[in-house]
């Protein structure tokens, strides 16, 4: 360890997984300990200082079946496609313990949800942003969780969405190819991240080219991080319309969140062992964005 570093800045450095929040929480409880004694978060180490950390094991939580109107697009006894909504996060977490999808389709399938994701995530085995909307796919059982969830480790899965973005694309199709990992600024984001990001790649083509400087573009996805078109194509400075956390910080439009949308979603049937392809329209908002600015 550092001589002179602040402890709470040291454990975010050995303990990326946490917010420095959670951590300096923890040393305030008393579940961080140095020379066997409670210190306070900017207690600065020294060279001969042993630590002790107690991460407390996570507190059970009753995650409530409710009746929440679900836009269910296909539904047989293994998987079932959801056209997710503005505004519904997926699966509970800290200040959204409902309301949410796994809320719902508790409610809809009973018991029938795979559990490899844990009680949080029963049959979820990938996820949009609470503001994207578009399609998902939700499994039934275990075999269905593990052979889809095969198919997104290897990238062989369809997943095509479509967003608008800032300023005219001059190309009519591209690739970002570009490691994707925590913002060391700001953990609470993600950022291409050369260091400590993992491998992530987004090729995307014109659509149409907007009036305005704007730009209607559709994203394949090769791999899967989390917020990964939002940060590529920030990165590439084509920000998408409404994201505050990777545009602008003021939206003129003021739309609830990035227009991005999960149109299409394909891969093989775990049971058919055929491929499956689904699409979803285009949700008001956006429609509705896309007729402003062709005007």
């Amino acid at each position: 360890m550092k001589q002179g570093v602040r402890i709470d800045h040291y454990l975010v450095g050995q303990y990326p997984d946490y917010s420095r929040s959670y951590l300096q929480k923890l040393i305030k409880d008393g579940n961080v300990l140095v020379n066997g004694k409670i210190v306070k978060p900017n207690y600065k180490l020294s060279e001969s200082d042993k630590l002790q950390l107690e991460i407390p094991e996570p507190k059970e939580v009753d995650i409530v079946a409710e009746s929440i109107s679900l836009q269910i697009v296909y539904e047989d006894q293994d998987i079932i496609i959801i056209n997710k909504p503005k505004n519904m996060v997926v699966h509970p977490c800290p200040g959204h313990y409902t309301g949410t999808l796994v809320n719902g389709l508790l409610y809809h399938c009973k018991d029938q949800l795979s559990g490899i994701n844990g009680e949080l995530r029963p049959g979820i085995v990938h996820r949009i942003d609470k503001d994207t909307t578009g399609l998902l796919v939700i499994c039934k059982n275990d075999y269905a969780h593990r052979f889809i969830a095969e198919q997104l480790k290897v990238h062989s899965i369809t997943r095509k969405y479509h967003a608008i973005v800032y300023h005219n694309i001059a190309e009519d199709n591209g690739s970002v190819d570009a490691p994707i990992g925590r913002n060391p600024n700001d953990r609470k984001k993600m950022a291409v991240n050369y260091k400590n990001g993992k491998r992530a790649v987004t090729h995307y083509k014109v659509l149409e080219r907007l009036k305005n400087q704007y730009t209607y573009i559709e994203c394949s996805l090769e791999t899967g991080r989390t917020h990964q078109i939002r940060v590529h194509m920030s990165h590439i400075h084509h920000p998408l319309v409404g994201d505050d956390v990777y545009g602008p910080k003021k939206d003129k439009f003021e739309l609830q969140g990035q227009c991005l949308h999960a149109k299409t979603l394909g891969f093989i049937h775990p049971t058919t062992k055929e491929y499956v392809e689904f699409t979803s329209p285009l949700p008001d908002y956006f429609q509705h964005m896309l007729d402003k600015l062709r005007n």
